[in-house]
């Protein structure tokens, strides 16, 4: 079963990223259960990556579109609360929608707490797995692109010279041109100049606009910056 599926990702890797189609995983031991879920998110317009197991799930390759997680808690090796938490550590964000047939409290409390966006019992509610899903891909979504916009960021800030650097890290702390000048023994005239070509490197529209660049990029853990 694990090789069908194996092949049916290569096969629909490259054509899934080229046309964007939100992709839904399903981990459930239950074979019953990953058919009429296949079904049931195809007729939804996604596509459905189908998985027997957590550890199938973790040795399949990674998706750059838009994709959330349905999964089972109850599962042979490890659980659905082992998955997400080994997916939590490894630093992914990957929307969860846990389902169970044998959910208490206790353990919708720590799925939730560990992150996941719904908790549903089983028989599933079609109505209400499908809403749960448009959530997570729009969830997921929102992630993708502010990760592209994050590195985008990477690269601005990559760009920047050493000393540009240095006037950046002090200017967003707020000190003024004069303090900058001080601290780093050069004029002020050619802080203003670096401050310039920060801003255009950076495409800030203005000071507010690049503090919050600066906090996003953490720059203050830039070992460049004294």
């Amino acid at each position: 079963m694990y090789r069908i599926i194996s092949a049916m990702i290569d096969a629909t890797a490259t054509s899934l990223e080229a046309i964007g189609l939100p992709t839904v995983f399903v981990v459930d031991d239950d074979v019953s259960v990953r058919e009429s879920l296949e079904l049931l998110i195809t007729s939804a317009g996604w596509q459905p990556l189908l998985f027997e197991s957590a550890q199938s799930f973790l040795d399949a390759p990674p998706t750059s579109v838009p994709s959330c997680l349905v999964l089972d808690v109850n599962m042979p090796g490890l659980n659905g609360l082992d998955l997400q938490s080994m997916i939590s550590v490894s630093g992914k964000k990957m929307p969860i929608i846990f389902v169970s047939g044998f959910g208490d409290v206790p353990m919708t409390v720590r799925a939730l707490k560990g992150g996941a966006l719904d908790f549903l019992t089983k028989p599933i509610d079609s109505a209400a797995l499908l809403e749960a899903i448009r959530s997570a891909l729009s969830r997921s979504e929102a992630l993708l692109r502010e990760g592209e916009e994050l590195r985008r960021l990477q690269r601005c800030y990559g760009a920047l010279t050493g000393r540009e650097r240095d006037v950046m890290g002090r200017v967003v702390k707020g000190l003024l041109n004069k303090q900058v000048a001080f601290e780093l023994n050069i004029s002020e005239i050619t802080v203003k100049a670096h401050r310039g070509q920060v801003m255009r490197k950076m495409a800030a529209r203005s000071l507010a606009e690049l503090v919050n660049m600066a906090a996003r990029l953490r720059i203050e853990d830039d070992p460049q910056i004294r």
